[in-house]
């Protein structure tokens, strides 16, 4: 009984590392075809702020290793965007075999849906919020204060930027599949959107830098998002309890 208990849990680390493996080596291809277009990548990700730079300031870097490594993971920052499709598939693959076989019916929309959205987020960061926060920092330079942005700063400042509004933009996905799931309802979403609102401003303020700017245009996205999760809750949202049980309704096999 012992063995018979163990097996499932095994058989889902078993999965769970052969999906692993196979993220990896898309986010492995993504860095080495970004890789050679390193310095291109590295200047679309800081047009933004050379916009807002003014005549003759550079980035700099402070250490002999510093641009080389951070060239490395300008291309790992793009060969994750790259595999961004994959990495939803193989994310909601795993998830698959717990559900019902409705319900694995909208796991391809929900694959695609969740890479635009991923890649929609990032693109509003980049150039919605970027142009803004770049200028209210530089704002701080005087005639005898001068920004001298390096290129790791910069880099691990607007990376964070680009994944937390990514995963941000997440929500009405995550939100409707959980309506989907019969885990929350449009009445509880509507009923607690307050408490929402404090959670989004909390959590901008955690990902984002230490200024308004940067957290409101966090925050205020989220708010519409939610509003559209609960459109979404309302449109697919499970309209009865399911009469079927996963014993009944055989989950697909994990592959």
């Amino acid at each position: 009984m012992d063995v018979e208990d163990k097996l499932p849990f095994t058989s889902h680390l078993e999965e769970l590392r052969k999906r692993l493996i196979v993220c990896f080596i898309a986010v492995g291809i993504g860095f080495v075809a970004s890789y050679g277009f390193k310095e291109t990548l590295f200047g679309i990700l800081v047009h933004p702020l050379r916009q807002v730079m003014k005549t003759g300031e550079t980035l700099i870097y402070t250490g002999l290793p510093e641009a080389f490594f951070t060239y490395l993971k300008v291309s790992l920052l793009s060969g994750l965007m790259l595999a961004t499709p994959v990495l939803f598939y193989e994310f909601w693959m795993f998830v698959a075999p717990g559900l019902y076989r409705k319900e694995r019916r909208i796991l391809i929309p929900i694959v695609l849906l969740s890479s635009i959205f991923f890649i929609g987020g990032s693109l509003f960061g980049y150039f919605i919020v970027f142009p803004w926060g770049f200028k209210f920092f530089l704002g701080f330079a005087t005639d005898y204060i001068r920004p001298l942005p390096s290129m790791k700063e910069y880099l691990g400042f607007s990376a964070k930027l680009l994944l937390a509004f990514g995963l941000v933009f997440e929500l009405p996905l995550v939100i409707t599949f959980l309506a989907r799931l019969g885990l929350v309802s449009v009445p509880f979403l509507k009923k607690n959107r307050k408490y929402a609102v404090l959670l989004f401003f909390a959590g901008a303020a955690m990902l984002t830098p230490p200024d308004v700017v940067t957290q409101v245009m966090m925050a205020l996205p989220l708010m519409v998002l939610y509003e559209i999760s609960i459109l979404g809750a309302h449109i697919f949202g499970r309209k009865k309890p399911v009469a079927e049980s996963p014993a009944e309704d055989t989950p697909a096999e994990s592959g």
